[in-house]
């Protein structure tokens, strides 16, 4: 993890079953984790009610870290 950038937190949510299950649903249409379309509805609502944060982390993208570059050799 680069200094510059925080660890992501970590929050429990219980729901209703129910409530997840359309969650997940709606997450699978849009190509999403549950998590994601959690995060992603939460901003949008922080957005429109004129709380989100200046220049928030972008959402973590699906798949595999990005490779980081090899240090030149001798560091």
């Amino acid at each position: 993890m680069t200094p510059d950038r925080q660890q992501r937190k970590q929050v429990l949510l219980r729901l209703d079953p129910k409530v997840y299950d359309a969650l997940a649903r709606w997450a699978a249409d849009d190509l999403r984790s549950a998590n994601a379309q959690i995060e992603f509805l939460l901003r949008r609502a922080l957005a429109e009610a004129g709380r989100l944060p200046d220049s928030p982390a972008p959402i973590a993208r699906r798949g595999r870290p990005p490779k980081r570059p090899e240090p030149p050799a001798g560091e």
